[in-house]
């Protein structure tokens, strides 16, 4: 056997092609993806060569048993102390590893099904909260008419009717805006280099132009940032912290009058207040995806939380008689012979 084909049987043979080939470049993950990736195969590097003791040269793809993994697993839960949302985040990473390495050795195949056993760790579904319309409306209201008022407005409605992430907001430049048609909208830069085009609605776009006007030149080119700060007489995109501060302001403001806005209010509490609202006005959760920039509706289904009313509904419609059971009763022969049953 040739050093090289000893080499290819390592089971870190592989990571940094699938760092930084696979996820980088043929995947386009984001750089913070793909540092999430790098630092859970390295504490699995840190596991095999230190706490197990075993030489990276020697430790082969088929080393990596289920019991191999899933005493990795106990060993994070149990000594080190890691949530089970993080003991998963580590063993996604060596799952998605494995099943690019099978892609290209079908005979690594085995090992990658037996790994993807490795039992998933329960979380405790958490209701994140949301901001009532009265506390937006608050909020909203709560700028001065003054021209830091003005920028300070547009920022929040643009936060929540667009629904945009905060590091989508900042990155906006005046080319990404289309407001004097009949249909106003921006497009936004999402996750993983992907664009999509987000319709404004005519209150949100008249706040837009009303800030444009007093923010930038007609000229400005057009990759002017839409939100900046000027350093040393240098402008620049405003930074994801400045937005936070100027969410925090007004929170603290709205809750002297409305106490029941939660503690800490953020950017992203805005989109998801969004896509809450949405959902509990029936619109389908395949255009919310669309709207938030998801991939899968099961990312979205994280903010399908539904409303009291919602809730109520469902409990009354399932105390309704079921007319098809009421249709069939009394008739057990006739359903027996129907599904060919004796």
């Amino acid at each position: 056997m040739s050093n090289k084909t000893e080499f290819k049987e390592l089971f870190f043979s592989k990571t940094k092609d699938f760092l930084d080939v696979f996820l980088k470049k043929q995947e386009d993950r984001s750089s913070d993806t793909v540092k999430a990736y790098r630092i859970s195969l390295t504490a699995f590097y840190v596991y095999v060569t230190v706490i197990k003791g075993i030489s990276v040269m020697a430790f082969r793809f088929e080393d990596c048993t289920y019991e191999f993994v899933l005493s990795y697993s106990q060993y994070l839960q149990e000594e080190k102390g890691l949530s089970n949302s993080t003991v998963n985040q580590r063993l996604a990473a060596i799952r998605s590893y494995l099943r690019y390495v099978a892609d290209g050795d079908i005979s690594l195949m085995q090992i990658y099904m037996a790994v993807e056993k490795v039992p998933i760790l329960r979380i405790a579904k958490l209701h994140r909260p949301v901001i009532g319309n009265d506390e937006l409306s608050t909020m909203f209201a709560e700028p001065k008419n003054t021209k830091a008022g003005r920028r300070d407005r547009v920022i929040l409605i643009l936060l929540f009717d667009s629904a945009i992430r905060v590091s989508e907001l900042t990155g906006i430049v005046i080319g990404d805006i289309s407001l004097d048609t009949g249909h106003p909208s921006i497009v936004i830069h999402g996750k993983g280099k992907k664009t999509r085009s987000i319709s404004l609605n005519k209150k949100c776009a008249e706040h837009l132009k009303d800030y444009v006007l007093h923010y930038h030149r007609p000229d400005a080119p057009l990759d002017t940032p839409l939100f900046y700060t000027v350093i040393h007489g240098k402008m620049n995109h405003m930074s994801q912290r400045n937005v936070e501060r100027i969410v925090k302001k007004y929170a603290d403001l709205t809750r002297e009058t409305h106490p029941s806005l939660p503690d800490t209010v953020y950017p992203h509490m805005f989109r998801r207040s969004r896509a809450t609202g949405l959902y509990r006005d029936g619109v389908p959760l395949e255009m919310i995806a669309a709207i938030l920039g998801h991939e899968s509706t099961e990312t979205t289904k994280r903010y399908a939380i539904p409303s009291a009313d919602q809730l109520r509904e469902a409990l009354e419609k399932g105390q309704q008689p079921d007319e098809t059971e009421k249709l069939w009763s009394g008739k057990e022969d006739e359903i027996r012979k129907r599904f060919g049953l004796n």
